[in-house]
């Protein structure tokens, strides 16, 4: 009898060795998380008010620490809450009051290797990490060469995300830096363009569902920068490092750390709206500062030549002409692009500097990150590649009083480059420099970890308005997506706000812009980004009324609050953000028909506003208000917009 019994309870147990489950709520308890084990593999679902926004999805990763891919079985869960106020000085938001359910998972393969997985569940967002202890192997180091990790869409869900480009591709071998066109509601399962899957953020329609964005945080040289693969026949997208090329071949693609050791946060917000996307904090909550600084690192306005004068424009006299112009404008920065030093040099550049000083104008200069991971021929170079020569140029210009630099041309995600990254930010905090890295990575979670950091491209940004006619003609419909998806995650250097009819010194050449003035206007407050270069050039402020000038003098770039209004991503977009007390509120219409879109506005009720609205053809028209209720209808031309502010 005792043996039956013994065998009953035994074989009991291995049933539930190969089907464990366990589950984790949100604080509202509108989240779900299911964590399954079968058959020794690790499994979780999600699910928003009780409907599946993914469906059974892997987890694990393989490591000189163990096999974390199967044979594993879950030994234990901790709870905890998590609550936590910080304040962001550099971001849509200043501050943030964090609460979120924490489970950690514990799990042993059959070597009896342990791995955790740590869940925090908010109110809109998931974030999970990989968590690898010291094992019984005394061994110290640990190498991941891949993590497992999927995420299975409902079928029928459409997507917009951006392709991963080939290593060593674009112009002078630059690429990868995540600037491709965004799929527009393409079908899950679709064959991305190069066949090597897609970048973050990653966007998902969920039908009638809702949404929901996934993305990564919580790198500093700690892990390479990860992507999605292209979905496989099960429809599941899953984790990829690195390619090979990537950097010319510099680095391993596997990350690399002694133990313990804890990998790069995955997020997913999720919603029935977009408004938890738009408003999501997640890149910054799971995060901690890494570097203090008592210096002070000023955000701002820029005026900038290069973006529509170019290369010819890098000289001494341009620069002072458009010191000049940032000095009209109240801006706080120059940005002084490629081949200064060249066309400059040092000694006259001591000069410009003094110059834009003795107009309360900071200089921002542009750096090549080079090594030999690209081929661009631009200068500066070799300043920024290595501690030494890095540590000397930042001297120099701390004395000469530089404000920040910009630092382009990195092309790749290893974990080499990454901690590049790091290295950078953190000599240039030591010397009081802003950081802008253009050609670069998408950052994550910088802004909380980085006291310095500012701002990246990591988009298809305005420069491809002045070189391809194709972007200029998309631009309406791409702005109304950059919203959703990139710039939610994090600053976004796009460079907008052009008021030349075509972008190019010569009046009667360049690309055609086809957005109209108030759209322009409207970017100012809708991409957000704590340093903002302008397309602005001098004959602007004599060619366009001085009530857009007005607007742009004061229009904030670093934010107490922003919010979700309305919109779809390639169509529209209504953003509003709020600076003290004083409330911004941008319409943009991606589409070439006129739009009548009607709003709930109940923070302006009663207040007095300025409107910049769309006029005849491109131009705009203004006036004031008070605005009597809480609604208001935007008129919005074909590829126009409209911006309210309280003055």
């Amino acid at each position: 009898m005792r043996l039956i019994l013994f065998a009953l309870l035994f074989l009991s147990y291995s049933n539930a060795l190969k089907a464990q489950t366990t589950s984790a709520l949100s604080p509202d308890k509108n989240i779900e998380l299911k964590i399954s084990v079968t058959d020794g593999k690790v499994f979780y679902n999600l699910f928003y008010q009780k409907e599946e926004f993914l469906s059974q999805s892997p987890l694990g990763l393989l490591s000189s620490a163990g096999d974390f891919t199967k044979d594993l079985k879950l030994i234990g869960k901790t709870s905890s809450k998590i609550q936590e106020s910080y304040k962001l000085n550099r971001s849509k938001v200043s501050q943030v009051n964090y609460l979120a359910n924490e489970s950690k998972f514990t799990f042993v393969n059959k070597e009896n290797d342990t791995i955790g997985i740590i869940f925090r569940i908010s109110n809109n967002d998931i974030a999970f990490s990989y968590w690898i202890p010291k094992n019984k192997k005394n061994t110290t180091d640990c190498i991941i060469e891949k993590e497992i990790t999927g995420f299975k869409l409902p079928s029928g869900t459409t997507t917009f995300i951006t392709p991963q480009a080939p290593p060593l591709s674009g112009w002078q071998k630059t690429k990868p830096s995540y600037e491709e066109e965004y799929t527009r509601e393409e079908k899950i399962g679709t064959k991305s363009q190069y066949g090597l899957g897609y970048t973050f953020p990653a966007l998902f329609h969920l039908g009638n569902k809702g949404w929901l964005l996934i993305s990564e945080t919580g790198i500093s040289g700690n892990y390479p920068g990860t992507r999605l693969s292209d979905a496989d026949s099960n429809g599941i997208y899953s984790i990829r490092f690195p390619q090979e090329g990537e950097n010319n071949f510099n680095g391993a693609v596997t990350a690399s750390s002694t133990l313990p050791m804890q990998t790069s946060w995955k997020t997913i917000t999720l919603g029935r709206t977009l408004k938890p996307i738009v408003e999501s904090t997640v890149a910054t909550d799971v995060v901690k500062p890494l570097i203090k600084s008592s210096k002070i690192f000023d955000t701002g306005r820029a005026s900038w030549s290069w973006i529509v004068w170019q290369d010819e424009s890098c000289n001494y006299n341009d620069q002072k002409t458009f010191i000049d112009l940032a000095a009209n404008l109240k801006c706080e920065f120059i940005l002084i692009d490629a081949l200064w030093d060249v066309n400059i040099g040092k000694e006259k550049m001591t000069e410009l500097v003094n110059y834009a000083k003795s107009k309360k104008v900071g200089v921002i200069l542009w750096y090549n990150s080079n090594g030999n991971w690209n081929t661009a021929p631009q200068t500066p170079k070799d300043k920024m590649n290595t501690s030494e020569a890095r540590r000397k140029e930042m001297q120099w210009l701390q004395q000469i009083g530089v404000k920040g630099l910009k630092i382009d041309f990195f092309g790749g995600d290893k974990q080499v480059t990454m901690k590049l990254y790091h290295d950078i930010l953190t000599d240039a905090a030591e010397f009081g420099l802003g950081i802008n890295f253009h050609g670069a990575t998408l950052p994550r979670g910088w802004e909380r970890m980085y006291p310095n950091y500012m701002t990246s491209e990591a988009v298809l940004a305005s420069e491809n308005l002045v070189f391809q006619q194709g972007f200029s003609d998309r631009y309406p419909s791409t702005a109304t997506i950059y919203p959703f998806t990139r710039n939610t995650v994090a600053a976004m250097d796009f460079g907008p706000v052009f008021l030349n009819k075509r972008l190019h010194r010569d009046p009667n050449k360049g690309t055609v812009r086809k957005t109209t003035d108030a759209f322009e206007m409207a970017t100012a407050v809708v991409f957000f980004s704590p340093v903002q270069h302008w397309g602005l050039t001098p004959e602007n402020l004599k060619e366009k009324p001085s009530y857009l000038f007005d607007y742009l003098k004061h229009v904030p770039t670093v934010w107490d609050e922003t919010l979700y209004i309305d919109g779809y991503p390639g169509k529209y977009c209504v953003i509003a953000r709020r600076k003290n007390t004083k409330w911004y509120v941008a319409a943009i219409n991606g589409e070439n028909v006129r739009k009548k879109i009607t709003v709930n506005l109940p923070m302006l009720k009663g207040k007095e506003i300025s409107i910049i609205a769309d006029g005849n053809d491109q131009e705009s028209k203004f006036n004031t208000q008070k605005l009597q209720n809480t609604t208001f209808d935007f008129d919005l031309s074909p590829n126009g917009g409209t911006v309210l502010f309280m003055p």
